[in-house]
């Protein structure tokens, strides 16, 4: 096997608890995943020498070791002492920054994708681990399942068998604006040492329902249980730094919606709806508008 092609596909958060800062400076959370349909491409090709080379029309997309696809490779070869190299080609759509996990996800893939096309042998409880040590999205994706619970630092990772068989409708708006999670968190943390619990930080840590709520909703396909069980602990930081996503929560839910979420740390924002119908509808409705926004009809995948 000289090349391979792989679809990396992007998450949202249905529920992120920040619970607190850890010692190595990363927080513990309560997470749940979603995979969806909107992705990108991973070409990996064979070469004959130890170079890693990324390969990406993508502005802004690093073509070095702070790229999570390139460190992944070189994981690989430093472990494993592997004298083979790899073309990385990255069709990018989803986009950069926004909370979807692309990087990561990317990630994943030339992990289980190079454990092919090396031919390397290695079960999902290793790549796992090697997983963790780039970042914490990353699991999940290992995992190649559509919905997780994570925990810790998001890394340990816990199947939700009961829902793994549900299939969502989103309609997902991003606007041109990056968000460095890092500063997100920072700006969390500073939030939570202040004591701040009420006013426009009130749900900052203490969310309605507990995160073992939202799986039941989901089964039953219960909306408005649903749409009071979603929760993201960074939102109100996010938005307070960035007020265009206030805007669009304003316009989904003029729209319709109910059930609607930052993901991750920002900015993209997702409204589930009932059918394909509505979701692309919805997407009409923006898209006529013409505004900066990059617009998806996503499903779970």
């Amino acid at each position: 096997m000289k090349k391979l092609i792989l679809n990396s596909y992007a998450k949202l958060n249905l529920y992120l608890e920040v619970l607190n800062k850890r010692k190595d400076n990363y927080h513990n959370i309560k997470t749940i995943f979603e995979r969806i349909s909107l992705c990108d491409k991973i070409i990996l090709k064979a070469r004959p020498d130890k170079k890693i080379k990324i390969i990406s029309r993508a502005k802004n997309l690093p073509k070095d070791s702070s790229n999570f696809a390139y460190r992944s490779a070189q994981l690989l070869q430093d472990t494993l002492n592997i004298t083979r190299g790899v073309d990385i080609k990255i069709i990018k759509r989803i986009p950069l920054s926004s909370g979807l996990g692309g990087g990561s996800s990317n990630a994943a893939s030339v992990l289980v994708g190079l454990n092919k096309l090396w031919r390397l042998g290695l079960g999902r409880n290793r790549l796992v681990s090697l997983a963790k040590k780039i970042g914490s999205d990353i699991p999940f994706f290992i995992y190649n399942i559509p919905f997780a619970q994570g925990e810790a630092r998001g890394d340990r990772i816990r199947v939700l068998k009961a829902i793994q068989r549900l299939r969502l409708w989103h309609i997902l708006v991003v606007p041109d604006i990056k968000v460095s999670t890092p500063a997100i968190y920072k700006s969390w943390d500073r939030i939570s040492a202040s004591g701040v619990t009420s006013g426009e930080f009130e749900g900052l840590t203490r969310p309605r329902y507990d995160v073992k709520i939202l799986p039941s909703a989901l089964k039953k396909r219960d909306f408005t249980l649903i749409s009071g069980a979603l929760f993201n602990s960074l939102q109100q930081v996010t938005t307070r730094l960035y007020p265009e996503l206030i805007r669009i929560k304003e316009k989904l839910n003029r729209l319709g919606l109910e059930s609607i979420l930052m993901s991750g740390s920002g900015p993209a924002i997702f409204g589930i709806c009932y059918s394909r119908k509505e979701a692309v509808s919805l997407c009409r409705q923006l898209k006529r508008e013409k505004r900066s926004w990059q617009i998806f009809v996503t499903r779970t995948v």
